[in-house]
Parts: C-alpha cells; structure tokens; sequence
C-alpha cells in the first residue's frame, strides 16, 4: 500500500480522486437512468417487467412483482436458525439505538394567550432499497426498515431484486425484512424500483420517501426521482478512515482498512499516522492479509486506486486532514481517542479505539450503518428516525398577541414591497 508524506498538495489530489467516485460525476449513465425512469412513469408495470426480466434475468410478467406471505414462511425453514437468532438480536440493538432517537412534539403558550408549536409526525409511506440478486446485505435490510418503523411510518415497502432465474428473492433478506417490519416487498431492483416507488404503478403504489444504498443506476434514479419524492442521499462507494499512532496495533489498523476495501474497486481505505514505521509496518500486514483474504483481487484494485497512507508531522495535522476528507467511516487507534474524537467535525461514524472494529457498526452494535459519503459528511448524517419524519410549525396568536406587533409585521411587508402581506394583518385592525 502505497506510503505518501502528508502536505496540502498530496490532500488535495486524494481529495480530487476521492470526489470523483461520487455519483454526480457519473453522467454518461444519467440519460439511461432518466429514460428507464421516463419509461416506468409512461408505462408502469409493462415497463417495470420488462426491466426486470432484462437485468435481472426472470421473467417478472409470470411471476408478479411481490413477495407473498407464503414466501416469507417458507424463507424462515431455508435460513439457519442460528442465523435468524443473530438476526433478532442485532434488530434490537437497532432497535433500542434507534428508540433513543425520537423526538416529542412540543407547544409553548405566552402570556398573552398565544400559542406556538411543533407537531412531528411520520411520513405515511416509504420505499426502502436493498441490493440483491447477485449480493445481499440483510445488514441493510435492518437499518432501513427499524427506524422507519420506529418513526411510525405505516407503510413500508422494501424493493429488492429477485435471484436470477428463480425469480425468488433471497431467504435471508426476506427474513431480515420481516423482522425488522416491512409491510410490502417488491422483487425489483435498479433504477426501474426506484422510478415504480416514485410514481406508482398498477401494482405497486407510490411511496412518499425512498431511503437506502444500491449501484450507480439506484443512486442516480433517486438523484431524478428527488421532489417528486423525498430521498435520503445519494450514496457513493464506502470509504473507511483510520487515524492511529504507534500505540495501536498495525494487524488490527490493516484489517480494519481492508474490511472497506473489499466492497468493491471504487472503495477509499486511509491510514492517517503520525509514525513512519508504524506505516511501514501496516503495509506489510496489508501485503500479508492479501495472500488469504477471498476478494482478492477486488481489495487490490480498491488500494492501487484509493488506498492510501499518509505520514503527517503531528497528530493536530492528522485530525485537520480527516476533518477535509470527511470520510464515511472513522477510526481512531491512538493513545488519547476520545480527546481526539472531540476535535472531528466530519465522518459519519466514529469508531473509538481498538475494539470498535468498522464491521461492528455494519452488523450489531445499533447505529446506523447508512452514512454519507464522498465528503457528504460535511452535511449530511446517517439515516436516522428523523429521516422518516416531518415537522409542521403551529401558530395561534390571540388577538392581543398580534395587536401588539401587528404595525411592525405591516413596516416589515412593505419593505418587501407586499403590501397585500401588510393589508392581511391592517384589516384587523382598522
């Protein structure tokens, strides 16, 4: 793995490279989206079976688009029960991390009698994307269904794409889903479920809000779908951060970043050091990892492409360069990680001392595992209770309320030139 000395130059190319995974650079791929999405709005299930049986390989007209509740009994006696129990129990950890979450309306009433207020409510439907077919993460499943049902959301419908051929969706993913809560699920992947939850079909109905991770194709579908949707983000490849000095253990520093690389070619692993040896050593674990690790060849590519480690002269220099890098996931392995976790501003998860490894948060431990990317951190926050919930303010002023400003709302309209604002308020008072 490649070893650099950390300056403004070095940061400023790696963060040039990094952006340019982010789903926004990827327009050659946006006139196909649009078209598939042009398509499923004009033709609804004719088009949505016709994507389907193209790049899933079933014939989706045969089959229907939804899984039954037959499907989902049997899916339980394909699982290993043993499986499904871990299953349960990372639910609840989600579950209870995600309960801590919620949010209380809230009314407040002046002296004068006049009332103000924030009703929070849940968003009465959403569609949440899983990847399928080839891969599947019942991890994913998990942590997007529980904090929509956690909100209170009453309809929650989870696309997914079915296997090849069989047109059956996976068991283990069926099994996450129903325990976690899902209401509906769809057999259908790419941007075609996208554009389906969007504008509703014949057999599918439009949701309010599409949340969740998927390819090029699933991120940019929400990028076009957006407005006449809500959405959550536009997911970019995953990313892991690691800031570590000579007091950690360079084995667990080189799985750890490799546990990130392994994703897929586009992945970013970073090693943030203020120790020349200490990086030299992690190298080495790395090349040493490489000779047993399944995805090989993947994980290689990933670091020849966005691997790096990067050498600074001071621990305050590490933490303002991963501040800029703003990475998905973040490490710290240092001597004092919580005064250092104190100093980020931006990662979307933070993952303190030697054992709180990355894929604990993918799995078990609660948080969500749905986290901004490309440097979206800077912004944005993991998918949360919040994302599937919407404010409404309240306003009822008594009439002594407003008679008390009502001339300085009317001074403060006319200065934007609205005197039919300024005449609202005035005729109550003439």
């Amino acid at each position: 793995m490649r070893i650099l000395k950390l300056n403004e130059e070095t940061k400023a190319d790696i963060l040039g490279s990094l952006l340019k995974r982010s789903p926004s650079q990827y327009e050659e791929y946006e006139q196909t989206v649009k078209s598939i999405v042009d398509d499923v709005k004009a033709r609804g299930d004719e088009a949505v079976c016709e994507y389907t049986t193209k790049f899933d390989r079933w014939d989706a007209t045969a089959g229907g688009l939804k899984v039954t509740s037959d499907e989902i009994k049997a899916a339980y006696d394909e699982v290993d029960p043993k499986f499904i129990e871990v299953l349960k129990e990372a639910a609840d950890n989600i579950r209870d991390f995600h309960i801590r979450q919620k949010r209380d309306s809230w009314i407040v009433t002046k002296e004068d009698g006049s009332i103000l207020g924030q009703r929070i409510l849940p968003i009465d439907s959403v569609g949440c994307y899983a990847p399928g077919g080839k891969a599947y993460y019942p991890s994913s499943v998990l942590m997007n269904i529980i904090p929509a049902k956690v909100a209170g959301v009453k309809r929650i419908v989870l696309a997914t794409p079915a296997m090849a051929e069989s047109g059956k969706v996976n068991p283990i993913t069926l099994v996450a889903a129903d325990i976690a809560g899902a209401d509906e699920i769809i057999k259908v992947g790419g941007a075609q479920a996208v554009a389906a939850m969007a504008y509703g079909t014949d057999s599918i109905k439009k949701v309010c809000k599409i949340t969740g991770p998927g390819n090029i194709f699933v991120a940019l579908a929400k990028k076009a779908c957006f407005g006449m949707v809500g959405i959550d983000s536009i997911a970019g490849p995953s990313e892991i951060l690691v800031i570590a000095d000579d007091t950690a253990d360079p084995r667990y520093v080189a799985a750890d970043l490799l546990s990130q690389a392994e994703h897929d070619e586009l992945a970013s692993a970073i090693l943030l050091t203020d120790s020349e040896d200490f990086a030299g050593k992690v190298s080495a674990e790395i090349d040493e990892f490489l000779k047993t690790l399944d995805r090989n060849d993947i994980i290689t590519k990933s670091l020849d492409n966005y691997g790096y480690i990067l050498v600074g002269k001071s621990m305050d220099e590490l933490i303002d360069a991963a501040n800029d890098i703003a990475s998905e996931h973040l490490e710290i392995q240092t001597k004092d990680a919580y005064e250092i976790m104190t100093k980020i501003r931006n990662a979307g998860a933070i993952f303190i001392g030697p054992y709180s490894s990355e894929p604990l948060g993918d799995y078990f431990a609660g948080p969500n595992h749905i986290l901004p990317t490309n440097g979206t951190a800077r912004f944005f926050s993991p998918l949360n209770v919040d994302e599937f919930t919407k404010k409404t303010s309240l306003i009822s002023y008594s009439k002594a309320g407003l008679e008390a400003v009502h001339e300085k709302i009317e001074y403060f309209a006319k200065q934007e030139k609205l005197t039919a604002h300024a005449n609202s308020i005035k005729v109550r008072f003439k």
